[in-house]
């Protein structure tokens, strides 16, 4: 294996939680705290750390308050809610990290940049938004946000949700100032919760020059994770979890750990159905896309275990170009990408102007 020389890392948001999901702020801090010498163990190997991050819990905690407030103050928009938590999770990352490399005696520190990520105005996705995130409510409830033209569906008898769109990210917008401080020797934490997800809106007659526009949506931050470390050069990509190895056959007698595998073995195990979309699909995705993509490899494996990851290919599930056959015992999987190409960087990628989304279909109608 050839020595790593830069590294994202991308840590899921329940990392940032107390054992059993509390998001205290000193349950957050505590948490964060624990991931931070994992990472330090990394940086302490000698080479360039990027880290990014989920941010889910945080976003659903700001959507409570949304709605608790909504009475007095108008509702924060989402692409708000994710640079508020970006900017949060950050500092405190910058500061126990920062306190884990002194006690190391390393001489690197941390940088949190807010971070955007560009999707395209015409992704289907605007169109039929589907991603359920934050609280059940009462149609009364639900109707209020409805108001301040969110979408919310009827879910039955747990009540309505509200759904956004998930677009593709195609393009790291900061990307040039992420890899400034990364050559700077700074260890920068960036692209979190997937990335504020801006259009272009150069096309728009309205702003001849050409301007970034916030929208109402969610990334995958395991995708993004992805593109910023094919965009960034990295060599290798760690997706760090609750378990040490991807699982196929998971919760039956016949489970079974992945450790080396090719491509067509993970899209093999994803095209069975092996990996659910909203919880190791998305992982599996990000590994491909990365290495397809020309990335060196990609690893996923749980936060314990990630300085291993980095030195060799001897922890987690590993997938390399032209990997050799899987450890006996061992197999992989993954959905297909069929992403394409990226658009070239970051906001001379355009896409249309959003007319507006088509609200999702709840099972006793929608709220827009």
């Amino acid at each position: 294996m050839t020595p790593s020389r830069r590294v994202v890392i991308a840590l899921g948001g329940n990392a940032m939680t107390g054992p059993d999901g509390s998001a205290t702020p000193g349950a957050q801090r505590a948490a964060i705290a624990a991931a931070s010498a994992h990472v330090a163990e990394v940086v302490a190997t000698g080479v360039e750390v990027v880290l990014t991050h989920g941010n889910g819990p945080q976003v659903g905690n700001l959507l409570v308050k949304n709605e608790l407030a909504a009475h007095e103050v108008p509702p924060v928009p989402l692409d708000w809610c994710v640079a508020q938590t970006q900017a949060t999770i950050g500092f405190t990352l910058a500061d126990e990290l920062d306190a884990a490399l002194a006690a190391r005696g390393l001489p690197q520190r941390t940088a949190g940049l807010v971070t955007r990520t560009l999707v395209d105005a015409d992704d289907p996705h605007f169109r039929e938004p589907s991603k359920p995130v934050g609280r059940f409510l009462p149609r009364e409830k639900a109707e209020t946000f409805a108001a301040h033209g969110q979408i919310w569906e009827d879910r039955g008898e747990r009540g309505w949700r509200r759904v956004v769109a998930s677009p593709e990210p195609r393009s790291v917008v900061d990307v040039p100032a992420v890899s400034a401080l990364a050559a700077a020797g700074f260890v920068v934490v960036c692209a979190g919760g997937g990335g504020i997800p801006v259009v272009d809106d150069s096309d728009d007659p309205a702003h001849p020059g050409g301007v970034l526009r916030g929208v109402e949506a969610v990334i995958d931050k395991d995708l993004t994770a992805a593109l910023l470390a094919r965009e960034l050069g990295a060599d290798t990509l760690v997706v760090a979890t609750d378990v040490p190895n991807v699982m196929v056959d998971f919760g039956t007698p016949a489970a079974r750990p992945l450790g080396r595998v090719t491509a067509a073995e993970l899209r093999e195990h994803a095209a069975a159905g092996q990996f659910a979309r909203g919880s190791m699909g998305p992982k599996v995705e990000a590994a491909l896309r990365f290495v397809d993509g020309g990335g060196g490899r990609a690893v996923i494996t749980s936060l314990e275990h990630i300085a291993d990851a980095v030195a060799g290919d001897g922890v987690g599930t590993v997938l390399q170009e032209d990997s050799p056959a899987p450890h006996r015992g061992r197999t992989p999987s993954s959905p297909p990408s069929g992403e394409g190409p990226p658009p070239p960087h970051p906001s001379q990628a355009r896409g249309g102007t959003r007319e507006g989304a088509v609200p999702g279909r709840g099972r006793g109608g929608t709220l827009q």
